[in-house]
């Protein structure tokens, strides 16, 4: 399987981030700062996450890894 980010998950299941806001209560700019590594989800929404995205809440939880870890590579690189 290959390594994926927070977006990774959510193209993966083929929904948008208004599909991602519906199905979780979060609003869209909130995912948004997810998956750039803005804003880091509490457990409770880690698993509404997962669950909205059909993956196990250690798979968003290593997805959520991945994104900040490539956000901080970015940031360091400019």
């Amino acid at each position: 399987m290959e390594k994926q980010t927070v977006k990774d998950l959510r193209i993966a299941a083929k929904l948008t981030q208004e599909d991602v806001a519906r199905k979780t209560g979060f609003s869209k700019d909130y995912i948004s700062m997810i998956e750039n590594g803005k804003r880091s989800p509490s457990d409770k929404a880690k698993e509404k996450f997962a669950n909205a995205l059909g993956v196990s809440t250690v798979q968003f939880f290593l997805a959520l890894q991945r994104t900040n870890s490539a956000t901080k590579l970015n940031k360091e690189e400019t």
